[in-house]
């Protein structure tokens, strides 16, 4: 879909939810199609707000279920908390936050989301699409595992991973970091 957002999901009156305008929409099949379609590479497609890494950064190669993914949580995020987990004063801010900053966790924004909720949550939003679901039914099996009150599939982020990960984003801030804990620990010891 590539645009999934609150005004593109309409519920019928038994609350059955419907995806609607499939203007962005890539057939995913069909290569020849791919190569026909209208958006450039390295322009951004979407609406900022529910746009994933990948679309952020301009990817196209990169955008398929797991793009869809990300934006289901988007919105997920935003209903359990009542904002995006990214938004600026600009858009082109908001992108850059969307390329390179973790969502903070829902639970921090309201405290009564339940832990697995939250987890299923972070693992939508992941930045790598290798780390979220692998397709909108991975994650309602998920949700439905969490309202039956069974064990989820995802896992929280370990404190090691958020490190790493961080020491990724900002390699200069990691050097330095551990150029000046190296030279403490060498200096303590002599």
């Amino acid at each position: 879909h590539r645009d999934l957002k609150p005004s593109n999901v309409l519920f019928t009156v038994d609350g059955t939810p419907k995806i609607t305008d499939f203007g962005l929409a890539k057939i995913l099949q069909d290569e020849h199609a791919a190569e026909r379609d209208a958006t450039r590479s390295g322009e951004p497609i979407g609406t900022p707000r529910y746009m994933s890494p990948e679309q952020a950064r301009g990817q196209l190669k990169g955008i398929g279920p797991r793009t869809d993914v990300y934006a289901l949580g988007t919105l997920l995020y935003e209903s359990l908390t009542g904002t995006v987990p990214f938004l600026s004063t600009s858009v082109t801010e908001t992108l850059d936050r969307i390329r390179h900053e973790d969502a903070t966790s829902p639970r921090r924004r309201q405290p009564g989301v339940p832990r697995d909720l939250a987890t299923i949550c972070l693992k939508c939003l992941e930045k790598e699409p290798s780390r979220r679901y692998v397709s909108a039914l991975a994650l309602a099996e998920d949700l439905r595992r969490f309202l039956d009150g069974k064990p989820i599939a995802a896992r929280a982020t370990t404190v090691a991973e958020k490190g790493w990960k961080w020491c990724h984003r900002r390699p200069a801030h990691a050097a330095l970091i551990a150029l000046l804990t190296l030279g403490s620990i060498t200096g303590m010891a002599v």
